[in-house]
């Protein structure tokens, strides 16, 4: 599979075929990566080759399969992504090669990650003023809000339906046959967790199989899960425009609740 870009400088390639080869060292289903390379001058194409994944997107799986299949494709799933929550580290970043920008604090961390894309959005005449005012005391408090006891984690940071290929084995069990596309970090696992429910990735049957290795606390529910959603319905919100304007401001009322 090739992926090509016109602009000479793109190192979101640089980044992506770093993290899938990390993704693949833990023993994820990812993407060998054949070259990768900045274009130039001479050259003003950048391009990433990697591998091509048999298997269909996690949305058009759960439509082929019975309701034991997809049990199964999630209990895997749980387990691929317990794998990578296993990974550990000192500090908060982003993954990436060579120097890096590292936080001791999570919440410092996902300030840092959201404050720009914050700052966009409030300064929007289309963002209503009591959304605007909300958003930014709850931003101030991310400090208290987003507190926990457990440390630095790698995380995909985008799995969702279209970053997850399946396909079924020849006894008609359904796996994880790829994981696509990494925005890798060392971060909390629950922001990951609450992304992956938040856009219906996931199913009970998933956090049961999660939880037996890695259990949530009641703070998870009540009050983090909430604050992470908010903040992607704000991205969203600067990427698609004014259509998640209703679902960001369902998202604000959950978090009104405990901020």
């Amino acid at each position: 599979m090739l992926k090509i870009s016109p602009h000479r400088i793109d190192r979101s390639y640089v980044r992506e075929a770093y993290q899938l080869n990390v993704l693949r060292a833990i023993g994820l289903p990812a993407p060998q990566v054949y070259a990768c390379r900045l274009g130039s001058l001479d050259e003003p194409y950048s391009y990433l080759l990697m591998e091509f994944m048999a298997g269909i997107s996690l949305n058009e799986a759960k439509q082929k399969c019975d309701t034991g299949q997809f049990d199964h494709l999630q209990s895997h799933l749980a387990d691929l992504l317990l794998t990578i929550h296993s990974n550990t580290a000192s500090r908060y970043m982003r993954v990436t090669e060579g120097r890096r920008e590292e936080f001791a604090s999570w919440p410092q961390f996902y300030r840092h990650v959201y404050d720009d894309i914050w700052q966009e959005i409030r300064e929007s005449p289309e963002l209503p003023a009591r959304l605007r005012k909300g958003i930014a005391r709850v931003h101030e408090k991310l400090d208290t809000l987003l507190a926990h006891d457990d440390c630095p984690r790698l995380v995909h940071s985008d799995i969702w339906s279209a970053n997850i290929l399946a396909r079924p084995d020849e006894q008609g069990r359904w796996w994880v046959s790829a994981i696509l596309d990494p925005n890798c970090k060392y971060a909390h696992i629950e922001a990951e967790l609450a992304y992956m429910e938040l856009f219906n990735t996931i199913t009970p049957t998933f956090m049961r199989s999660y939880q037996v290795t890695r259990p949530l606390p009641p703070e998870y529910h009540s009050i983090r899960k909430p604050v992470y959603q908010l903040y992607e319905m704000i991205n969203h919100v600067r990427t698609f425009g004014q259509k998640y304007l209703e679902p960001l401001d369902a998202a604000m009322k959950k978090v009104a609740k405990v901020a």
